[in-house]
């Protein structure tokens, strides 16, 4: 299958104007698959003090400005919310997108933002353990008509997620993250899509050949997990250079290349890099 790409605005530091007419003009170029926000509350990058808008709110407000480009974010923390909320939240944008919907899903890593809001994170081990039960919840909620679950961090007792997504049993799943024996067995187990986010392109090999052992151990064929890797947009890279970087990546074995912008959020940015990547198609 040819290489694919996407696009991913990162709602920091930018005008929530910006993000429309990017979502929209991608959502005209048939070149992008899909379109990606991310889950935090403090930006990413200087000054950390700045403005960052939430995820799910902006997800929901953008799935109304597109039409046909599939929408996710990369990738929400587990625990910033409750699983049988999240599974909520999930069904309810599938079926506000019209099924378009990628539930992008993560074990959380932010210390400072959620201990400023004094949301646990815990140990490396704590957020996997945390992790591993919520996809659980998460999935039983969205394909069940009861969920009753009983975990180290979570209790459900005939649970209910009403109504269900369009996508069943539920939306195709993304796990964002590199762990090779925890996270890439998560993928295997659950993941329609792989989130590489920006492991090196030399490196996604050997990546890729534990995601197949983890595969195998399952009885699943990696081949049916899309892998999703990351090129950083700035605006010093110009949209040819982008294309490369795309490419190597094609060449180590991705499937889908997200192009993360790096501000400015300008639409005007887009159209040499689509015909850039049409130019690799």
């Amino acid at each position: 299958m040819p290489l694919r790409f996407a696009i991913k605005t990162p709602p920091h530091h930018g005008a929530w104007t910006d993000y429309l007419d990017i979502w929209r003009a991608a959502d005209d170029m048939d070149v992008f698959e899909s379109a990606w926000n991310f889950d935090h509350f403090y930006p990413l990058t200087e000054p950390t003090t700045g403005p960052c808008m939430e995820a799910w709110v902006t997800l929901a407000a953008l799935a109304q400005v597109t039409s046909r480009i599939r929408i996710g974010c990369m990738v929400h923390g587990m625990h910033y919310r409750h699983p049988a909320v999240t599974a909520n939240m999930a069904a309810s944008l599938d079926i506000i997108s019209g099924g378009r919907f990628n539930l992008g899903l993560g074990a959380g890593w932010h210390e400072a933002e959620s201990g400023a809001y004094g949301i646990e994170l815990g140990t490396v081990k704590e957020r996997l353990d945390r992790f591993e039960e919520g996809i659980e919840v998460i999935v039983s909620l969205l394909g069940n008509e009861t969920t009753t679950f009983s975990g180290e961090h979570y209790q459900l007792l005939d649970a209910r997620c009403e109504p269900k997504s369009i996508q069943r049993p539920h939306p195709p799943i993304v796990i964002g993250g590199k762990g090779k024996r925890r996270t890439l067995r998560a993928v295997a187990r659950w993941a329609s899509m792989w989130d590489v986010n920006f492991i090196p392109p030399a490196d996604l090999p050997e990546y890729l050949d534990v995601l197949a052992g983890h595969c195998a151990a399952v009885g699943r064929d990696v081949d049916d997990i899309t892998i999703m890797a990351h090129v950083r947009w700035s605006s010093d890279l110009d949209s040819g250079g982008a294309a490369q970087q795309a490419a190597a990546y094609g060449d180590a074995g991705a499937d889908v290349v997200v192009f993360s912008m790096v501000q400015p959020f300008a639409v005007a940015r887009l159209e040499p890099l689509a015909e850039s990547l049409r130019r690799l198609t």
